[in-house]
């Protein structure tokens, strides 16, 4: 994979926010972004599908994490690479931007609501990549953004970030309520995962996340 990466790599109980930038460049899209997962939420992005930078932007908001993401992808071919890469690449800064992964929470769980909507997010930062997302969606396209490609931009950002991941909607009826209260469910679940919890050690039996 042809990109680059720096991180601060502070232990987490020095309290040095956990950051990461990330640079990719293909054939298909070209891509910065920048993360602080100790941020506040403040986020600058455009990917060039505004259905998925309102995605992004909901998961950075209600998560606390800063996030900056730029893309300039193929997209008069259609969203598919843009959106797979770009959760790609956010993926692999939030990898990084944890660290060593300890003293942490590692488990983390929401529900969020969007007027009838209801999505539940549940979170596991096990290092061993998982993803099981079922939103019942029924568009084709919500914006310029395929709607097939929603609970792959889940899938993706698992894998990258090395994570465990259910996300379901459990009732709804529009679209764009279901997608939008799975981003936040998402967001709020990471933000308890990777909350701190000093002295915690690696919350693991085996004594390694890796």
């Amino acid at each position: 994979r042809a990109w680059t990466n720096s991180r601060s790599m502070a232990a987490v109980s020095s309290g040095t926010p956990r950051t990461a930038s990330i640079s990719r460049k293909t054939k298909e899209t070209e891509i910065t972004c920048e993360i602080n997962l100790d941020g506040v939420g403040k986020n600058d992005i455009d990917t060039g599908i505004g259905f998925l930078d309102h995605m992004f932007c909901a998961m950075s908001k209600h998560g606390r994490i800063d996030l900056t993401l730029k893309c300039k992808g193929d997209l008069h071919i259609c969203d598919h690479h843009t959106a797979e890469d770009c959760a790609m690449v956010v993926g692999e800064a939030f990898d990084k931007a944890l660290g060593d992964r300890k003293d942490i929470r590692r488990f983390g769980s929401a529900y969020c609501p969007l007027d009838e909507a209801l999505s539940r997010a549940v979170v596991d930062i096990s290092s061993r990549p998982s993803a099981h997302i079922e939103l019942n969606l029924k568009r084709e396209m919500i914006g310029q953004l395929s709607c097939e490609m929603i609970p792959h931009v889940m899938e993706t950002f698992a894998t990258e970030g090395r994570i465990t991941l259910h996300v379901d909607n459990l009732k709804g009826k529009n679209d764009h309520h279901k997608a939008e209260s799975a981003f936040k469910a998402l967001g709020v679940a990471l933000r308890q995962a990777i909350s701190l919890d000093a002295g915690a050690g690696v919350p693991s039996t085996k004594g390694m996340l890796k």
